[in-house]
């Protein structure tokens, strides 16, 4: 009840920061890890969902890679490990990708003849309403989106009315986008500490100053792949990385098997440190870690 009650205090303040919004990276063949880890001193009253926010990550980015801190009182003065850093999923570099287990969207595009990754932070489903992973495609593109709700919704919540319109309490936020499973949308959100969190009823949720820059920059018929990596690999300046995630139980992996798999398919396992490989595996930090000999 009680983190109840600071979720609900500090969504209040979130939608008062003016956050980054978006990171984005020239992209080459073969570039496969973005970015670089920075730190962050707390500030007073300062929680890491603000300022996972702040950096434009999502809860779950901060709490992985902070595990000893409190997420809601990490202390004034606490030294955060801000992760903007990423391996990109092991999936074809076009259209929008979006991997289930990271809660992480990337989108390639192409501007003057030079190639550009922007990545953004997601919501996705919760426990029993998963969002469902497979080759989809933009289909229609909508500006304050009115909320016909589902009829699944509608008997948790007897109380909705079947439309909500367009406005601050609206939960698809600004903007929406559905795919050609026209049950799934990518849209905003009026609670964005839900982005980095399973919360929703299958749908893709971004910050809301995030999805009016997504959904500007995206065509209509774009690709898009959903995938569910919990294991990236990847090298950068000669070095060799690992990504992990955890994931939740029903979709448990053996993390150490997919690790080696994947490493041997790149051919990266024989640069690779074992004893690295075994901590990288174990500390699950979600983000890139150097595992090199």
């Amino acid at each position: 009840m009680k983190k109840t009650l600071y979720i609900i205090a500090f969504s209040i303040v979130l939608f008062q920061l003016r956050p980054a919004s978006g990171q984005v990276f020239s992209y080459h063949e073969g570039d496969t890890v973005l970015g670089a880890v920075r730190s962050y001193k707390v500030k007073p009253r300062e929680s890491l969902i603000e300022i996972a926010r702040k950096f434009d990550l999502g809860y779950n980015e901060i709490a992985e890679a902070n595990p000893s801190l409190d997420p809601f009182v990490p202390g004034k003065g606490a030294k955060v490990k801000v992760p903007t850093s990423w391996i990109l999923p092991d999936a074809e570099p076009g259209g929008i990708v979006i991997n289930l287990a990271e809660l992480r969207l990337y989108y390639f595009y192409s501007v003057g003849g030079r190639r550009f990754v922007r990545t953004y932070p997601i919501g996705i489903g919760s426990e029993g309403h998963d969002t469902p992973t497979g080759e989809f495609r933009v289909i229609e593109k909508i500006v304050h989106p009115a909320w016909h709700v589902p009829e699944s919704i509608k008997k948790e919540k007897p109380y909705l009315p079947d439309v909500v319109p367009p406005g601050p309490d609206n939960p698809l936020g600004s903007h929406a986008m559905r795919l050609s499973d026209p049950t799934i949308l990518i849209h905003g959100t009026d609670k964005p500490y839900a982005v980095g969190r399973m919360a929703s009823h299958g749908c893709l949720r971004l910050y809301p100053e995030d999805i009016p820059k997504l959904f500007k920059t995206v065509p209509n018929d774009t690709r898009v792949s959903i995938v569910r990596e919990a294991v990236k690999a990847g090298e950068k300046d000669g070095r060799v990385y690992l990504e992990v995630h955890r994931v939740d139980f029903a979709h448990d992996v053996d993390y150490l098997e997919e690790a080696v798999k994947l490493l041997t398919r790149k051919d990266l396992i024989g640069r690779v440190d074992t004893r690295k490989l075994h901590y990288a595996v174990e500390e699950k930090k979600g983000m890139p870690v150097d595992i090199s000999e």
